[in-house]
């Protein structure tokens, strides 16, 4: 099924949710209104859904995305021409909805960078839990190349997957890496052929979803609130989850299955 017209799809597949960016004529654009409203769609349903336990986030063509619409922010009526205030209220009612979406989605989720990841494109796979590139993938903070700033949370999101040093390296320079650079600097966990790359981040995704899924969603609850917090407040916050993680049912069914030496079967509760 689709989502947000067709800007997005949404193929699920047992436990797993594969979402594209599909408008591979404009190079996957995530500042337009369509895949913007398809994503915020997507995560409310996986969010709701608890059959749901990981997703894989992909692009349609040769890109994972290209970022903004470069034409659309120059043409008459496009950002390059607009008030400040206007400008302003477009990001904040924008692109700028993205990010909070990723840090409210419960389930993990897999960036499979099939192509050019390129300024906010770039910032969208480091909203993802997991990065898994083809060999034909790059990466651009390239916003200083267009005389812009990273307006989608990049300056926030980037030297957190990779450190200060090299992220001020990619937004001072808006220079271009590869997929295997991205690898030593730990942007990526994997590089694939291009065919295997959805093969690659479905078996990631595989394993994950034989685990525990309520466990699993508050584990990413747990890890992403740990980014702004003391050791302090996680070790509070972890003391707060774990006594709900031993009430639920599957907590018990893995015990089970470990004593008795036997596979579990988990159900989600």
């Amino acid at each position: 099924m689709t989502m947000g017209g067709a800007a997005v799809l949404y193929e699920q597949t047992g436990h797993i949710v594969t979402l594209t960016l599909n408008m591979p004529e404009l190079r996957n654009p995530v500042s337009d209104p369509a895949i913007i409203t398809g994503l915020l769609e997507a995560f409310e349903r996986m969010n709701a859904d608890k059959n749901v336990r990981a997703a894989i986030l992909t692009g349609a063509g040769t890109a994972f995305s290209s970022g903004g619409n470069l034409k659309s922010m120059a043409a008459p009526d496009g950002n390059a021409h607009a008030a400040p205030v206007d400008n302003r209220l477009w990001y904040v009612e924008g692109i700028q909805r993205i990010p909070f979406a990723f840090e409210r989605l419960e389930v993990p989720i897999i960036a499979a960078v099939n192509g050019p990841a390129i300024g906010a494109g770039c910032d969208l796979a480091c909203m993802c839990d997991i990065r898994v590139a083809a060999s034909s993938a790059t990466f651009a903070e390239s916003f200083v190349k267009i005389g812009l700033v990273p307006g989608d949370g990049g300056a926030w999101l980037l030297p957190r997957a990779i450190g200060q040093s090299r992220a001020r390296e990619m937004a001072f320079t808006g220079d271009t890496i590869t997929a295997d650079t991205a690898l030593a600097w730990g942007l990526v966990s994997y590089v694939v052929d291009d065919a295997d790359l959805l093969t690659k981040a479905t078996s990631i995704a595989d394993r994950i979803a034989v685990n525990p899924p309520l466990a699993v969603r508050m584990t990413k609850k747990l890890m992403t609130s740990g980014q702004d917090m003391t050791l302090e407040r996680v070790l509070d916050f972890s003391a707060a989850m774990q006594p709900l993680a031993h009430a639920t049912r599957d907590h018990h069914e893995a015990l089970g299955a470990f004593m008795e030496k036997r596979e579990p079967s988990f159900a989600g509760k």
